[in-house]
């Protein structure tokens, strides 16, 4: 009777595999999911963690076909079947579809796909996003529902795209719709649905974007700027951003705790890595200023949705300035200072400044987490967080006291 298991590949960046095993003959499928081997072990043991409760419950799932698939086989005798027609049969038991079809470059359906890999997202932002994508490709082309992968070729690519700057949309909006749309292509080839790829001709080049970094008068500036009561809490906001190395508001808006040795630690929301930053005393001095109930800061109390936050922040920064007023009480008139500013430029704004004052450029990209290109080889080497912590200082000495 054929056996079955569940694996991460880390050759395909950590793509879950179900491999099939039967009279010595073997056959893998993709499950479409991207969780490390540590992961798939955890969620199948008895107590998982919190975050592998779902990995848990969908491989349950797998595994209930799977074995009824089993029993099927045993009752009709046909224990010795071709592993290969075991693999169709799993592949129409959990995903509803044939395999040899799917194997097909015409045989897969292109929007079925893509509300499918919508359905299989976790993230509610990046849900929008693709659901953003996929109504412009159904106001664009009235027969997509009709159509294959094989479909989407570089002319429809072309056109769609073409079709987007018509409608005023700018070269970088387009390229998130068509990035999108490359991402269901590479979900559907990972799955074996299709090897139909447009993208290796259709290039998705983004625009440079504008400046969104300020120089360190300009931020001094920022933070000294004298402003109505109403302000003061969204400048101080930005300050302890910038003190805590460019922390997104979504993450600022969910922090907890300061652990025991003065750090915050939190999961990036955007990439679900580990973050652990030194909080250094002026932004413990903010921190207590702003101390919250329903999290670390009070503006989880004061604004239920990370994005009511960052909106009303951004506002308030882009109206720092000389304020006027006409007659008793009457309409005031904003000159402003900072007109273009927001929260994820105190992000940029470090970094620059950082690289400035001479830190090196692997410090500050170990600071902001962005990946080295050397995952796996990052599992066994901790990092060497006082590298981070000695860079932060450094920056808040100069930006704060002019010390170098």
């Amino acid at each position: 009777m054929f056996s079955y298991k569940f694996f991460s590949d880390p050759s395909r960046k950590d793509d879950v595999r179900l491999r099939l095993t039967n009279n010595r003959k073997k056959v893998e499928i993709s499950l479409g999911l991207r969780i490390s081997q540590a992961d798939i072990d955890n969620a199948l043991s008895p107590s998982p963690l919190t975050r592998n409760v779902k990995w848990r419950n969908l491989l349950l799932n797998y595994q209930a076909k799977i074995d009824d698939i089993k029993c099927e086989l045993l009752k009709t005798g046909r224990v010795d079947e071709d592993v290969r027609v075991i693999k169709d049969m799993v592949v129409r038991e959990c995903f509803g579809t044939n395999s040899e079809e799917d194997n097909d470059p015409e045989g897969g359906n292109f929007i079925k796909c893509f509300r499918d890999y919508i359905s299989r997202l976790d993230n509610k932002s990046t849900i929008e996003v693709y659901t953003h994508t996929l109504k412009r490709i159904l106001s664009f082309d009235l027969n997509i529902e009709e159509k294959n992968f094989e479909d989407i070729n570089l002319r429809w690519l072309t056109e769609f795209d073409a079709a987007l700057a018509d409608n005023g949309n700018s070269k970088n909006t387009r390229g998130i719709h068509l990035r999108n749309i490359r991402a269901v292509f590479n979900n559907a080839i990972d799955f074996e649905i299709t090897n139909a790829y447009p993208f290796r001709r259709f290039k998705v080049r983004p625009e440079e974007t504008r400046k969104r970094s300020m120089s360190v008068e300009e931020l001094r500036k920022l933070f000294s700027y004298p402003v109505e009561p109403y302000a003061q809490i969204y400048q101080d906001m930005f300050k302890l951003i910038f003190m805590l190395i460019g922390i997104n508001t979504v993450d600022l808006h969910r922090l907890q705790e300061i652990t025991k040795d003065g750090r915050i630690e939190y999961k990036r929301a955007k990439t679900g890595r580990l973050y652990s930053i030194k909080v250094e005393p002026e932004a413990f001095e903010l921190i207590n200023k702003y101390k919250g109930e329903k999290g670390l800061l009070c503006v989880a109390d004061r604004w239920s949705d990370h994005r009511n936050f960052r909106h009303q922040l951004n506002k308030a920064l882009q109206r720092i300035g000389e304020v006027e007023r006409i007659g008793r009480g009457g309409k005031k008139i904003v000159t402003s200072e900072f007109p273009e500013v927001s929260s994820y430029w105190a992000r940029h704004t470090w970094a620059t400044i950082a690289y400035s004052i001479g830190i090196s450029k692997d410090v500050i990209a170990q600071a902001l987490g962005h990946s080295d290109g050397h995952s796996t080889t990052n599992i066994y080497i901790k990092e060497d967080v006082s590298k981070v912590d000695e860079a932060n200082r450094r920056v808040l000495d100069w930006v704060l006291y002019g010390k170098q």
